[in-house]
């Protein structure tokens, strides 16, 4: 996949239906302050992300790492979500995320983050052994896993999933830069006129 491909998926993650964008902005911002506050002296949970707002989630985060061994599974099921995002289902991702962020509350970032690559990585390393049984087969009436579609999947999985947490300041930064920002001019379409037949 070359850099301009990336470059494309990372723009078509704001190219989804409103109220999705507003859920990945939201969800963005919590998982942004999230990563960001495990270089604190003392690590966030994502609970405690939201503790400016004044709501008292304490009962919640105690709930959560009462049932550690349940909620760290989430991290699993998060990894496979991100292994299901698309080109033209993004919402896999933001799912994923979420439960990574449940999983974070009950057992920690490094352990939620690291159980949910490790899955998303295990499943692709299983469809990527399954991939090369079918590798010089001929899809014509069949379905069939073929390798560079497996590494191509993967790859746009990896890459939409990874750019959620930079939604947020992504847009932010758009919108404060974009009234100094010079665009040259679109190229003009052609238009084909019908020819006008000639009256004597």
């Amino acid at each position: 996949m070359t850099r301009a491909e990336i470059v494309r998926l990372a723009r078509c993650v704001v190219r989804r239906p409103r109220w999705q964008l507003v859920v990945a902005v939201l969800l963005s911002a919590w998982t942004l302050a999230w990563v960001l506050g495990q270089l604190a002296h003392t690590p966030l949970t994502p609970l405690g992300v939201l503790a400016w707002t004044g709501i008292p989630l304490d009962s919640a985060s105690l709930w959560a790492r009462e049932r550690v061994d349940v909620l760290a599974w989430l991290a699993t099921l998060g990894g496979l979500s991100w292994a299901a995002t698309t080109e033209q289902g993004q919402l896999p991702a933001l799912a994923g995320w979420f439960a990574v962020l449940v999983a974070g509350e009950a057992a920690g970032y490094q352990h939620a983050v690291q159980r949910a690559m490790l899955s998303m990585v295990a499943f692709l390393v299983v469809l990527a052994a399954v991939s090369l049984t079918g590798r010089r087969a001929f899809v014509v009436d069949r379905v069939a896993v073929m390798p560079k579609d497996v590494v191509r999947a993967g790859i746009t999985a990896a890459v939409l999933t990874a750019v959620v947490p930079l939604i947020a300041p992504g847009l932010a930064l758009t919108r404060l830069v974009r009234p100094y920002v010079t665009k040259p001019p679109r190229p003009l379409r052609r238009v084909e006129a019908p020819l006008l037949r000639e009256t004597g």
